[in-house]
């Protein structure tokens, strides 16, 4: 693929660079002649304003399970929208919604919704605190759970402290949150219950990705915090934005067998709109109880749109369609075949390489040692890294910094055309040394 700029896409990202920061949401940033405008979407594929095609592992940074404008979502939001937009009232949406939710992930006894990732997490962390009153959260090093000054800690450390201590990774974070966030590595159990047994009289929470960016828990690591955290009548919170109804209906705690307290849920269940909710324990869910209002256990959640009908339609349309028999077998034979490919094709280029994840969402390291925590993909080369996602786009391949999502969209051609660029980028990368 030979990528074309027009005079309309190379007008508009100059006013993009005029009106936003950087000329970008500061979601995913593609430098100078790399910019672009994305126009559409279809299916497994999405355009950029001069015409270029792309097959796209992006998707949205995940929402698009069905793919883009997928007929089913199209006609039930189509239908809904001459009702109106938003009410800011409890709707019949969102109630069918919250049934659904509730009958498929195991943790889920009740629901709240909210309106995007950074929310959902932040309010199960202060669900957690409310319900225990203490003060301090454990989160593990690396683990992303959107953007609030707690979630920001420890993420992306340039300086690795000792655990538990917590180094916020924005600037604009009062130091003095740093003191409420303990910091524990994923993988490692012994030191993660270390930390629990030594801090349990302050921990509100633990909060975990249970599948942590791209790296799969070790076997027993979930199941241990699990009990380690019930012995001492702590809160578990998955952080399932991602993970949930991806990795099965029920989510990574049905896919892994292990049942958190709170889960926060987002991406997927709204199905491409502004979309995201806390299930958990009706024991820790009844603090948003507006009966609750008149005691200091109460936890006031107020959004504009926040259950809003559309999108609660949209996740409606694609749950549905993700309940079909074999839904699933197919998501997951899909990406196993790019994933297998991916790592067949990086041996065969003799590159030191790794490709780290589960079917549906993985990625590659460019390191021959293991990945299991955050410390070790720093020893993988970022700057191959950077050069292979490079080498795609060029091909055709659109993917963010890091992850593959798989989407059910994407046909064998697809599948066989990435496969190809995966092998063109292979060797461009071993020729370069």
């Amino acid at each position: 693929m030979i990528r074309h700029r027009s005079h309309e896409e190379a007008t508009l990202i100059e006013r993009a660079q005029r009106v936003l920061p950087g000329g970008s949401l500061g979601n995913v940033y593609y430098p100078g002649d790399q910019a672009m405008i994305i126009q559409r979407g279809q299916g497994a594929h999405v355009w950029d304003v001069s015409g270029n095609r792309y097959v796209d592992y992006l998707l949205g940074s995940g929402p698009m399970v069905l793919g883009h404008a997928h007929p089913a979502v199209l006609k039930a939001v189509s239908s809904y929208l001459e009702r109106g937009s938003t009410y800011f009232s409890t709707n019949e949406p969102v109630i069918y919604l919250a049934e659904e939710i509730v009958r498929a992930v195991p943790c889920a006894e009740k629901v709240r919704f909210m309106s995007s990732g950074s929310e959902a997490t932040f309010f199960a962390m202060r669900l957690a605190r409310a319900h225990r009153r203490r003060p301090r959260i454990l989160k593990f090093e690396g683990g992303y759970h959107g953007s609030s000054d707690y979630a920001v800690m420890s993420v992306t450390p340039k300086d690795l402290s000792p655990f538990p201590q917590a180094a916020p990774n924005s600037a604009g974070v009062p130091a003095a949150l740093a003191d409420t966030m303990l910091i524990a590595p994923f993988n490692d159990l012994s030191t993660a219950a270390n930390i629990i047994e030594k801090h349990q009289d302050e921990l509100a929470g633990v909060i975990v990705e249970p599948f942590q960016r791209l790296i799969p828990p070790a076997p027993g690591f979930l199941q241990g915090l699990r009990q380690v955290t019930q012995a001492h009548g702590i809160p578990l919170i998955f952080d399932e934005v991602v993970t949930g109804f991806r990795f099965a209906y029920g989510g990574a705690q049905q896919y892994y067998g292990v049942v958190p307290d709170l889960a926060a849920l987002g991406k997927i269940v709204g199905g491409g709109y502004p979309l995201s909710a806390v299930a958990g324990r009706e024991e820790i869910m009844r603090h948003f109880d507006p009966v609750m209002e008149a005691s200091n256990d109460f936890v006031p959640l107020v959004g504009t749109l926040s259950g809003n009908p559309v999108a609660a339609v949209a996740g409606l349309a694609t749950l549905e369609q993700l309940r079909k028999p074999g839904t699933y077998q197919r998501l997951f034979a899909t990406g196993n075949k790019l994933r297998t490919g991916l790592a067949k094709v990086l041996h065969e280029a003799e590159l030191p390489a790794q490709v780290v994840g589960e079917d549906p969402l993985f990625d590659v390291y460019f390191t021959d040692q293991p990945v299991v925590d955050y410390r070790s993909t720093l020893r993988a080369n970022s700057q191959m890294m950077k050069r292979f996602n490079n080498l795609l786009l060029e091909r055709g391949i659109l993917k963010g910094a890091s992850k593959f999502y798989v989407s059910l969209a994407h046909s064998d051609d697809d599948v066989d055309f990435t496969l190809r660029a995966f092998r063109e980028a292979a060797e461009a990368l071993r020729g370069a040394g």
